[in-house]
């Protein structure tokens, strides 16, 4: 099976050297695609430094216009799956593999890494603002699916076959990734959970700020009432 790791960053040179030798070792059969987003630092040079391929794109475009880069790269290469990670280091390379295996195991086309699936295995906290919005949109996200939905929001995703060609021709815009489970949905796909742990960023900050929180919740409720007037296909959950 041909699988590609997308890595998504910006400004993260200082990080993203390392992610990229993690995935390497964890996933030594796995390509690396590292897309930096219009970063202002030397991202770019660390990442081929580390074993990466790199797509540049010359002017940040945000999180989801990358990772859709990523996406259409695995479909023009024909890669089989695909996994998302981001270039901070949050993520964790076993948890990465550990849903690629999902994929197959679960029967799933999208398989979403879950912080809150597992109680005590959430690992770092994010700051409280971050926190309610995921709360809020997982709620929001259960009662339209009718299962239980746990992370929202969470950036750590697998993705089989037809998971990677749905999300190379639609994806969402700017930085809400939870609308991504929408698309799944929207078009047929097969999503599920599984635990897995989050890390504090290796270095650098993020960029979402506690009023950017605040606007892409609201952008991300007004796509969940959108989609209140059809039905949404059950979301998968791992036994645990």
């Amino acid at each position: 099976m041909k699988v590609l790791a997308i890595v998504r960053a910006l400004n993260e040179e200082a990080a993203v050297g390392a992610v990229v030798r993690e995935v390497r070792a964890v996933l030594p059969h796995a390509d690396v695609l590292v897309v930096d987003d219009g970063s202002r630092d030397a991202t770019a040079a660390a990442a081929r430094e580390a074993g990466a391929e790199v797509l540049r794109i010359p002017r940040n475009l945000g999180m989801c216009a990358a990772v859709q880069r990523g996406y259409r790269f695995a479909v023009a290469a024909g890669y089989d799956a695909a996994v998302q990670l981001d270039g901070d280091g949050q993520h964790r390379a076993v948890d990465a593999a550990a849903l690629l295996a999902a994929v197959d195991r679960l029967g799933a086309d999208v398989v979403v890494g879950s912080r809150f699936l597992q109680p005590g295995t959430a690992g770092h906290r994010s700051t409280p603002a971050r926190r309610v919005g995921n709360r809020m949109l997982s709620r929001s996200l259960t009662a339209l699916s009718g299962r239980r939905v746990t992370d929202a929001t969470s950036g750590l995703r697998a993705c089989g076959p037809r998971g990677i060609a749905v999300f190379a021709r639609r994806y969402p815009r700017g930085e809400v990734e939870s609308e991504a489970l929408l698309v799944a949905w929207r078009h047929g796909l097969a999503v599920a959970e599984v635990p897995v742990v989050m890390r504090p960023r290796r270095a650098g900050r993020s960029t979402i700020t506690p009023r950017r929180s605040a606007y892409y919740g609201w952008r991300a409720a007004l796509g969940l009432v959108s989609l209140a007037a059809g039905r949404v296909p059950a979301m998968q959950r791992e036994a645990v």
